[in-house]
């Protein structure tokens, strides 16, 4: 009798080390370029869900029932903040009250820059900064004023942002803390190489003039001294008015703007609108990867994406 029960011991020991090992930490995150890099710092340990999938909008996302279900089973949430999520504030609070929120607007260290006004922006003057707007790296809040939310599109923020991953990952999961960093290390590696492949792409279009439909993309202009003049619209769910679409059209002419570009998203009727007339070419750019597969390769991607957009169109 003894042989079978030490025999069924045997058995339960040996699955012992599966039974209490740590099961991956639930995350949950906003938007696919800010879920490709979590993606890369989870590398090996776990995939964080995603809630804004395939070519849907933050700007006019509706919250489904399964994603209120993976925010109540959440440990780790990450998103942008409410200028852009404005869908994810309220349900932060109601259903994912056991999570630890990351969000990315207000981590230290990372570059913020002013919303431009209107969409034929001007060379305004706020104390001395043209119209790229203010460098707000590392201040903790800006609440007198509005804040361009797409803090993405610049590889330095991405460093930033993979770091700030990391330690929350390391904090609610120290077993897999080591694995959080490593993975966090190649990540910016990658995004150093991607930099300055970036840089080379652009280099010879940053003096040529263009418009894009929302003004998504400051970040990557900032970052690579790119000469945008004006959006089509300042709200993309809202149409833009016939008086602004005339001041586009009027800017495009008078700057001789090389390109004009539409969104995925939106409707591209609108691009064709404000080029009539005028020598401007079209073309497209993506802020989000509203045509890509979600996922580590995504981000990259993104950008190299965007770089050859303007390069093909400016270049043209």
């Amino acid at each position: 009798m003894r042989r079978p029960t030490l025999a069924v011991l045997g058995a339960v020991v040996a699955l012992l080390p599966c039974a209490v090992q740590a099961a991956a930490p639930k995350v949950v995150v906003s938007i696919k370029p800010i879920h490709s890099l979590v993606a890369s710092v989870m590398h090996g340990v776990g995939t964080p869900d995603l809630l804004v999938r395939g070519g849907a909008s933050p700007h006019s996302y509706t919250l489904k029932p399964s994603d209120a279900k993976a925010l109540s089973a959440a440990d780790l949430v990450v998103w942008v903040g409410p200028d852009l999520e404005g869908f994810l504030g309220k349900p932060l609070s109601a259903n994912a009250a056991k999570a630890r929120v990351l969000t990315l607007m207000e981590v230290k260290g990372l570059t913020r820059l002013d919303a431009r006004e209107g969409g034929a922006w001007e060379a305004h003057d706020h104390g001395g900064h043209d119209h790229k707007g203010h460098d707000h790296k590392g201040d903790e809040h800006h609440d007198d004023e509005e804040v361009n939310a797409h803090i993405w599109l610049d590889p330095d923020n991405a460093r930033v942002i993979v770091t700030a991953t990391a330690e929350a990952l390391a904090a609610r999961d120290p077993a897999d803390a080591e694995t959080y960093r490593s993975n966090a290390e190649r990540t910016i590696q990658a995004l150093d190489a991607l930099d300055a492949e970036l840089k080379a792409t652009l280099a010879p279009v940053k003096e040529k003039p263009f418009v894009v439909f929302h003004d998504a993309y400051q970040y990557f202009e900032t970052r690579y001294d790119l000469s945008a003049v004006g959006s089509i619209t300042v709200n993309p769910d809202r149409r833009p008015s016939a008086k602004r679409l005339s001041a586009i059209r009027a800017k495009i002419a008078g700057l001789d703007a090389a390109c004009v570009f539409a969104e995925p998203q939106f409707e591209p009727a609108l691009v064709n609108t404000v080029v009539e007339g005028t020598r401007a070419k079209t073309g497209v750019l993506d802020p989000e990867g509203a045509d890509l597969a979600e996922g580590e390769a995504l981000y990259p991607t993104l950008l190299r994406n965007l770089a050859a957009s303007l390069r093909g169109c400016l270049g043209a």
